[in-house]
């Protein structure tokens, strides 16, 4: 590794009264500058790279051996050395100093290079990734990144905004296949409501025409106990009239010794008087239902015998607790209690209707 060599003393300052002139005034000294009373002013170290000068812009010199060292130690030298002359002439002679240019210096190597040539490349205060490019690709690649970012911002909007149509359309996609799922159901479902109202009308028409058959039957097996009669009193009638608070059967009023027909075929298990009822007539059914002939002029059967539809069994009378001539007629369940039921709803069970 090369040493620096030691600096060479520095020339020393004349004295002061070596430097005053004809005239009587002090001479201010210059950096490299010469007195106007003394010859020519001789370079104090001349070197080959002292007397070179410096071309161009502030360029890094090439690094050889310890030039730094030795070109830093002699402009330091002789800086000193005028800034002190300077200094002493200013403050002896009350003069403003010669100011002192100093190059800008590199922030490495020296200022000074031993390459005469102008080509070599200036210093640059571009990025590492630009060196070599021109102001003009510089501008032309930025203005290709933003165009570039533009250009993807813009496709991500536009992509954004495709989506979004995209999801507004197959929400209403789904919407009209909903509404459509929904009015398919309804009406689905409406044709199955009238398929079942009319499947039921239909039933309900089948069933009223087997109960009217049914009933047709049945009347050609049961028949009304009067041919001609008024309903005066109901089942279930309130009044004071009746021992019990209501009334228990169905009363027909007919003129007094009008037939009373056998409404059903049975056996006659009752025939006299009954108190209240007057003379009354039972006729038990085979399925055990009793049929109550109340309030009777004359009877015309007796205990035990069998009676066929239609058959005279007595005569429409005002016997036992009457107000006038009719007919009282009771029904009673085969029940063991042989409690009363309303004879209308009966008879109109057997296809009657009075």
């Amino acid at each position: 590794m090369a040493s620096n060599p030691a600096a060479p003393e520095a020339p020393s300052v004349p004295s002061q009264r070596s430097r005053e002139t004809e005239d009587g005034t002090f001479p201010t000294f210059g950096f490299l500058g010469r007195r106007i009373d003394e010859g020519p002013w001789e370079e104090w170290n001349p070197t080959a790279d002292s007397t070179r000068p410096v071309r161009g812009r502030h360029r890094v010199s090439k690094q050889r051996g310890g030039g730094l060292a030795r070109s830093s130690t002699v402009l330091g030298v002789g800086v000193i050395a005028a800034v002190g002359a300077g200094g002493m002439a200013t403050a002896q002679t009350g003069k403003p100093p010669v100011s002192i240019s100093i190059p800008d210096l590199p922030s490495v190597g020296s200022p000074f290079t031993d390459d005469d040539s102008d080509n070599e490349p200036q210093g640059s205060a571009t990025a590492l990734s630009s060196v070599g490019v021109t102001t003009e690709e510089t501008e032309q690649g930025t203005s290709d990144a933003g165009e570039a970012l533009r250009a993807r911002i813009i496709l991500q909007a536009e992509q954004q905004k495709d989506q979004a149509e995209a999801k507004v359309q197959q929400a209403a996609q789904d919407a009209a296949a909903k509404k459509a799922a929904a009015e398919a159901a309804k009406v689905k479902q409406e044709a199955a409501e009238k398929a079942a109202a009319a499947k039921k009308k239909a039933a309900e028409a089948a069933e009223a025409k087997r109960e009217a058959a049914r009933l047709a039957e049945l009347a050609k097996e049961y028949t009304l106990p009067v041919s001609s009669y008024t309903i005066t009193s109901t089942f279930g009638q309130a009044g004071s009239l009746w021992s019990s608070g209501y009334h228990t059967g169905l009363d027909f009023a007919a003129p007094t010794g009008t037939p009373l027909k056998a409404i059903h075929s049975g056996t006659v298990t009752e025939a006299g008087w009954s108190g209240s009822y007057g003379y009354r007539t039972i006729i038990t059914l085979d399925d055990g239902t009793e049929l109550w002939y109340a309030h009777q002029s004359s009877i015309n059967v007796s205990v035990g015998q069998k009676v066929g539809t239609g058959d005279v069994i007595g005569r429409v009378g005002a016997t036992g607790n009457v107000t006038g001539a009719h007919l009282h007629l009771e029904v009673h369940t085969s029940s063991s209690d042989r409690a009363g039921i309303d004879p209308m709803a009966w008879l109109r069970s057997m296809g009657l209707n009075p």
